[in-house]
């Protein structure tokens, strides 16, 4: 568990988030993930989107909260969900809300595609990052290198790898800046494609 309060990098100032602000979290997130390829395709509808996108986020990723692993910036404009070694998504929550709250059609398509998530998990003890995310009036200013380098420090520093799946094209040369390498592609029916990436811990 990371027990700082602030860290400053490229920049901005971020810190590790209250869970009593977890919706302002929940908040930048919705906001960023608005014209994410897969999220959309699998709430298409801007109602639906909107009601049911933050409860998707909390159980894949909402673990960070209470472990105080989840970054976000002062004037909470960027977050990142950072899941620490061998803590994970709440997986019933997670199925219990596809069940509910997906199209008939792309629940079998979306249970699949977490499965292959899983597959491509490391086995040893790494540090996840289900979502990152920066309001899209603030994008292009440096902040999402600032909501990735304290913790791969930390990954650094004890040696353990980072893992994420990249859900748009976009975003994928600011992870490989920062170590991140391709490791597979996810392409389950319609969905548009998932890429999984890991990074290897740097020696110092």
């Amino acid at each position: 568990m990371l027990r700082a309060s602030k860290v400053a990098a490229v920049g901005h100032n971020v810190f590790f988030a209250d869970p009593q602000n977890a919706d302002r979290v929940f908040d930048i997130l919705t906001l960023a993930f608005a014209a994410d390829p897969p999220n959309r395709w699998m709430y298409p509808e801007a109602a639906h989107y909107l009601r049911h996108f933050p409860s998707f986020a909390t159980a894949l990723g909402g673990a960070a909260l209470p472990n105080r692993t989840a970054l976000v910036s002062t004037d909470y404009t960027g977050a990142a969900l950072w899941l620490p070694p061998n803590v994970g998504p709440d997986e019933g929550t997670l199925a219990d809300l596809i069940a509910k709250s997906v199209s008939a059609p792309k629940q079998s398509y979306l249970m699949a595609i977490i499965e292959e998530m899983g597959r491509y998990h490391p086995k040893e003890p790494h540090w996840y990052l289900p979502f990152i995310g920066v309001d899209p009036a603030q994008q292009g200013k440096g902040l999402g290198a600032a909501l990735l380098k304290p913790v791969l420090s930390k990954c650094d520093e004890a040696s353990l790898p980072a893992y994420l799946e990249s859900t748009n094209p976009k975003n994928r040369t600011l992870y490989e800046r920062h170590g991140f390498r391709v490791i597979g592609e996810i392409k389950v029916g319609d969905c548009p494609p998932i890429v999984p990436m890991l990074r290897h811990p740097v020696e110092r």
